[in-house]
């Protein structure tokens, strides 16, 4: 029951005014005094109006922060909407995009007729480029029955000859690429379904499509579509420490980037396979403590993982006979001295040849070995120094068979090498020799190895930087005429292309990723004609388009979105007199006003690991855009030395000093935009994740404050001896060879960051790649040096991507809110 005044209960009668008794004298002075109340209430009324609004404006009240404000309301200006956290959490910008699964019909003619399959309409179709009506149905819906049971299908894997379904159901996931499964396969014609197997890693198509290669318990078994059983097992060896035909943690993370270690020969005769011993390699244990709510005892995973200096798996490539039930072993571990060598690609360059790439552990020496099955021998084609660099693990070998002569076809491959520091495709025309034919040079470099060869056309295509490293442009090179490099895409304007080809590399899914709204359109390579309007390609027809993005190119009228612009920062010369030009770009808040003085905030975003790549023409709308709308800062992303896709030169300079060039860098940048007359060098803030998030304590170790007040570090790498050898060795050698190099790349001057005003760590205790050790270490250094001036947020049981309950929200959230507290003054000392 409410409280009452004791008036309330007086009966309801006429009240008469006290004035009545009271003379004129008091009357009028009562009145003065009234009204000197009433104006001394308006004046503090306006002082707290005026209070509460500057708390909205500068929450935290600081003194330090004259001038500056948090935008007001999330409209523009112009009124136009803000990017705002909750878009980048929805999606609102993610544009639509399409992946085709290019096959040929072997029982149609020569005639490529761009088949593909897709989904559409919860239904698996055939359809094909050149007529648009054409849809056959495969499998319809997203469940199936088999045994009176109900299963969902998780993936499809097409046959060959497209007449069978390999489903896989009941997935688990195991590390970045691979998953468990339940296989069937469903033979189109019969609608009919048949049980492979249960706890599958892997299952693979034969060419024929009359077997499936599949791994179990890490053993290799074929499985007989025409018999439907199981046909033979291959190896009998397989344990949690040996891996047949799958790879292990580090191969999977670090060497294959997938989940596969066995590839059939194209005549479906042979399976080549790796296998991995992984005995002498040392366990981490990762502790997972709310996997379950009623756990009382966090539930304990061990995983095998090699760190820096620490045994490595051992490896060797063997191939399996089908025809002659056989395996023979190629003893590539006789090429080398230690057991501890890299076995990073396999390539089939036909039925009976495989190229097989080896490296040293520190990947300083390439041995590319040649595998002869029809006289079974194995020889070292090619062997090369990185020259003061290192190899860097590629999975790009491509075969190609040419007429050499009038009665003879060589069986040879396509490769990239570096020439004259940068990365060009050259054309080695005999499987086991050292000789090749340069394909492409200059000082730009090719992505990834060819992209498709049209062999009736003679034509390679290709992505490269020619233009610019912040693009990716589509070319060609015709093996009859070397040296005349053919453009694709339109160059005069800004692009960032890929491309996916049909069987013949007559059709192209061209895809446009930005810098505007991208867009896919399916081309013809060979037409006579070309696009009245050009968009994209300037050779070949555009025969209709995949997709436009109509929806958000439509929506993003509605937005503001702030401005971003590329430019090259001189950041003064190196040691040897030499300029220091790095790629850059900005953001610029909305409403930006370059006549403020001492206004902005600039928040840095950096990777910068070795051969990566930030700045790059692409659409994209996310975070960064967020704190520049939201927090009205200016952005700024830098690529500085080590980064990728400027020559050798400008990427090998990081060699056995991870952490120092990438550093001096960042502050050199950081130094630049402090000096603009608009920026408030009081608000510098650098954010990075993984090797940026190591980046980021690197920077904020050697710069001391000077330049960099705040950092924002997320599941860093703090000491390269706790990191996994393959990664670690490229780039720095083993702890053995270069300890003095790793005490200096490990954030090791802890007291350096006490003239930092704060920085925020971040960290998953479930990272299998980027261990928590990391940070504990790390935390560790900052108790045992009394540094205080930081704060921590730890999500439990969340990898190295951290999404685990919530968490894919909770991080950006604290990221956001941490640094809207350091440009409000709340951390200033």
């Amino acid at each position: 029951m409410d409280q009452h005044n004791s008036s309330d209960s007086l009966p309801d009668i006429e009240r008469i005014p006290d004035t009545h008794f009271k003379s004129k004298r008091q009357i009028v002075f009562e009145r003065n005094a009234k009204s000197g109340i009433l104006g001394l209430l308006l004046i503090w009324s306006c002082i707290i109006l005026i209070r509460t609004i500057s708390q909205v404006t500068h929450p935290y009240g600081n003194s330090n922060n004259v001038g500056f404000q948090l935008p007001i309301g999330n409209v523009t200006k112009q009124g136009l909407l803000k990017v705002s956290m909750e878009n980048i959490r929805n999606g609102t910008f993610q544009p639509q995009m399409h992946s085709l699964n290019w096959f040929h019909y072997a029982d149609t003619d020569n005639e490529d007729r761009g088949f593909y399959t897709t989904s559409m309409n919860d239904s698996y179709v055939v359809k094909s480029v050149t007529d648009q009506d054409f849809a056959e149905v495969l499998f319809h819906g997203r469940y199936f029955t088999h045994d009176g049971k109900n299963f969902t299908v998780d993936e499809i894997i097409p046959s060959p000859d497209v007449k069978q379904l390999l489903i896989r159901t009941q997935t688990v996931k195991n590390w970045r690429h691979s998953v468990f499964g339940s296989y069937f396969v469903f033979k189109i014609e019969e609608l009919s379904f048949v049980h492979v197997g249960d706890d599958i890693a892997l299952a693979k198509w034969s060419p024929d499509a009359d077997n499936i290669a599949f791994v179990q318990n890490n053993d290799i078994y074929i499985y007989s579509t025409k018999t439907a059983s199981q046909l033979r097992r291959i190896t009998n060896d397989g344990s949690a420490e040996v891996f047949n035909g799958k790879p292990d943690w580090v191969y999977e993370e670090e060497v294959l980037s997938s989940d596969t270690a066995l590839w059939w020969s194209p005549n479906a005769r042979f399976i080549s396979f790796i296998k991995i011993d992984e005995t002498h390699v040392r366990e981490f244990n990762i502790p997972y403590y709310v996997q379950h709510e009623n756990d009382i005892y966090p539930e304990m995973r061990s995983i095998k993982y090699p760190k820096s200096g620490t045994p490595n798996p051992e490896v060797d490539l063997f191939v399996y006979d089908t025809k002659e039930d056989s395996t023979y072993e190629s003893k590539i571990s006789n090429f080398y001295e230690n057991p501890d060598f890299l076995l990073t690609e396999v390539t089939w360059i036909d039925g009976f040849n495989l190229i097989v790439k080896t490296s040293d552990r520190s990947s300083d020496c390439l041995k590319v070995v040649a595998i002869n099955l029809s006289t079974k021998e194995t020889t070292i084609s090619r062997e090369e120094s990185s020259e003061g660099g290192w190899w860097e693990i590629t999975q790009n070998t491509t075969p190609l068979l040419l007429n050499r002569s009038a009665t003879k076809q060589e069986s040879g491959y396509i490769d990239i090498i570096p020439i004259a520091g940068f990365n060009h495709l050259v054309y080695y025309p005999v499987k086991n020799s050292s000789g090749y034919i340069k394909l492409t040079k200059g000082d730009w470099e090719v992505i990834d190895g060819p992209s498709a060869v049209d062999k009736e056309y003679g034509r390679i295509y290709f992505i490269a930087t020619r233009k610019s490293s912040t693009e990716r442009h589509l070319y060609y090179v015709n093996v009859n005429n070397l040296g005349e490099i053919v453009e694709v895409t339109d160059t005069s304007k800004p692009g960032l292309y890929k491309a996916t080809f049909s069987s013949s590399a007559r059709f192209a899914l061209l895809s446009y990723n930005g810098p505007d709204v991208p867009y896919q359109k399916i081309i013809d390579l060979r037409s006579y004609y070309t696009d009245s309007e050009v968009e994209g390609n300037v050779i070949g027809k555009t025969l209709y388009y995949l997709e436009k993005n109509v929806k958000l190119r439509e929506m993003l009228s509605q937005y503001d979105i702030p401005e971003k612009s590329f430019q090259q920062l001189d950041l003064g010369q190196d040691e040897s007199g030499n300029t220091i030009l790095v790629n850059s770009y900005e953001i610029l808040p909305n409403d930006f006003d370059p006549k403020k003085k001492n206004y902005y905030p600039v928040f840095f975003y950096a990777y910068g690991g070795p051969n990566s790549q930030q700045v790059l023409k692409s659409f994209s709308i996310g975070f960064n855009e967020a704190i520049a709308s939201q927090l009205n800062a200016i952005v700024v992303v830098v690529d500085g030395r080590g980064t990728g896709f400027k020559g050798k030169a400008f990427r090998s300079l990081l060699r056995d000093r991870l952490g120092k060039y990438e550093a001096l860098d960042q502050i050199s940048a950081a130094s630049f935009y402090g000096a603009k007359s608009y920026v408030d060098e009081e608000k510098i803030s650098l954010f990075g994740w993984s090797y940026g998030g190591y980046l980021t304590l690197k920077t904020l170790e050697r710069d001391s404050g000077k330049h960099f007040k705040y950092g924002l570090s997320v599941a860093p790498v703090t000491d390269w001896r706790l990191y996994d050898s393959i990664y670690t060795e490229r780039y720095m050698h083993t702890p053995q060879e270069n300890a003095a190099g790793y005490e200096e790349s490990s954030v090791h001057n802890i007291t350096s960051f006490n003239d930092v005003n704060r920085f925020l760590l971040i960290h998953g205790t479930g990272d299998d790649n980027v261990h928590f050790q990391n940070s504990l270490k790390f935390l560790d250094l900052l108790n045992l040096n009394s540094v205080k001036n930081y704060d921590v947020h730890i999500f439990p049981d969340s990898d190295h991507a951290i999404r685990y309950h919530n968490a894919g929200t909770m991080v950006y959230d604290k990221l956001f809110e941490w640094t809207k507290h350091a440009f409000t003054g709340k951390f200033i000392k």
